[in-house]
């Protein structure tokens, strides 16, 4: 018998939710890791450890026997299948496919998420968004070949493969409803579909956060609310460090709706994303490269320097989606280079590309440029993402951890008291990312501050 529920909730309707509270707990109707994290990661509890392959299809790889038998429930009906093609890696999205068509015909269309004591969400309550995929020759392209891997898999079993109708509702659940589980590195490592959080909306302005510990979800609030009513609780979707056409064109093309959310349709957000830098260097005001002069100093715009900013943006988008795998450390400072004097220091593609030089520096050992580029970009991490972001939490928790290896003991406290207030509240104080690594380094700041 399927177990009746996945999720827990935590708060209560009519009553007061304060920031940081946990408000969901809930563990995925079905997951899959990551196929490049196979041979590293358990395909169970997603821990990144000595794993051992499933003897049988030779496929996924467990951290114990543990994890072995609590996966074995789902995984003894995909494992035949993974074993009939045995050495080929199956693409993420075929093998997740796999696992919803299975688990539906196993009893997991009987299965519910629950969001409140009361309210719940089976699979099939979740949007499907067919009308729409039926017209999106990209996703029909997409679920063409997931087809085509899935009959390949399953041609021993050709009936488990559901007609194209039927597929279609299962894939259209699966884009637009599926999270990217991350790790504490906020670095994704597995696809899941959630049944009870999916009553959440998105707003790129979020009133709660989803944050995970191995598979499990937890949603905590970001703001004191006067009561657990799920249709004003909002969390991001998407990547927050984008201009609001390109957040809006992203929602479009993955979810199918555009957002309406004050942040989007504030037109200062969009100009300041794009700012210039005034010429005159002792203005700090942010410019629209279109006007003729600075609104706050009147110093005016040349067509030389107009061109320049234009220069400087397209060599910036263009190195940023070449590097979106890894950042060169070199190509960033000459991009920061020719920036300087350009753009505004908010400007998101400056942000974006101080964001990549501090990845690549502390990548390479260059900690004091890390430092440098962390501090930079500290401000516009609060700006875009709001000060109540894991992703900020996790930029001063980086930059104390840096610190401390520099014997810069005072600095490297503030930091990591700054992560511990804003991870507190987005991932709770009892997760393991504070536990084990952060809690432990405010203690030695501490220690060796004395």
């Amino acid at each position: 018998m399927p177990s009746p529920s996945h999720s827990i909730p935590v708060a209560m309707d009519g009553k007061s939710v304060k920031r940081g509270q946990r408000i969901l707990t809930e563990k995925p109707f079905a997951f899959v890791l990551k196929s490049q994290y196979r041979l590293e990661r358990c395909d169970n509890c997603l821990e990144a450890t000595k794993v051992r392959k499933c003897s049988n299809c030779r496929y996924v790889s467990y951290c114990n026997r543990s994890c072995q038998t609590q996966a074995w429930a789902q995984h003894k009906h995909e494992c035949p299948f993974l074993k009939s093609i045995h050495p080929r890696i199956v693409p993420d999205a075929a093998r997740m496919l796999c696992r919803l068509i299975l688990r539906l015909q196993h009893g997991g269309d009987l299965i519910r998420g629950y969001y409140t004591e009361h309210g719940s969400r089976k699979f099939r309550d979740l949007m499907s968004h067919y009308a729409e995929i039926k017209n999106d020759r990209k996703r029909l392209e997409h679920l063409d070949s997931l087809h085509a891997v899935l009959t390949d898999m399953m041609a021993d079993s050709p009936s488990t493969v559901p007609n194209k109708s039927e597929l279609m509702s299962i894939y259209g659940r699966l884009i637009t409803n599926g999270f990217n589980v991350l790790d504490a590195e906020m670095n994704s490592i597995a696809t899941a579909i959630y049944l009870g959080v999916s009553i959440t909306d998105h707003s790129c302005q979020p009133n709660a956060v989803a944050t995970f510990e191995g598979n499990e979800l937890h949603i905590h609030a970001l703001e004191d609310m006067p009561c657990l009513d799920w249709s004003k609780i909002f969390i991001s979707y998407i990547d927050l460090l984008n201009t609001p056409e390109q957040r809006r064109q992203d929602l479009k093309d993955h979810y199918y709706f555009l957002c309406v959310c004050s942040k989007c349709r504030d037109p200062k957000e969009a100009r300041q994303m794009t700012a210039a830098a005034c010429p005159n260097r002792k203005c700090s005001a942010s410019i629209n490269i279109e006007w003729n002069n600075c609104k706050r100093c009147s110093v005016g715009i040349s067509p030389k320097l107009r061109n320049a900013y234009n220069e400087i943006m397209a060599l910036t988008k263009h190195n940023l989606e070449a590097m979106k795998d890894v950042a060169y450390l070199d190509v960033c400072k000459v991009c920061l280079d020719k920036q300087a004097g350009l753009m505004h220091p908010l400007n998101v593609w400056h942000v974006k590309t101080l964001d990549a030089a501090f990845e690549a520096a502390i990548e390479v050992g260059k900690w004091e440029e890390a430092l440098n580029y962390g501090q930079q970009l500290l401000p516009g991490f609060q700006m875009y993402h709001g000060q109540w972001n894991p992703l900020v939490g996790l930029l001063h928790m980086k930059l104390g951890k840096i610190q401390l290896f520099e014997r810069h003991h005072k600095e490297a406290s503030h930091h990591l008291e700054e992560a511990q207030r804003i991870l507190s509240v987005t991932h709770g104080r009892d997760h393991r990312l504070l536990v084990e690594q952060l809690y432990p380094l405010i203690f030695q700041a501490r220690q060796e501050a004395n």
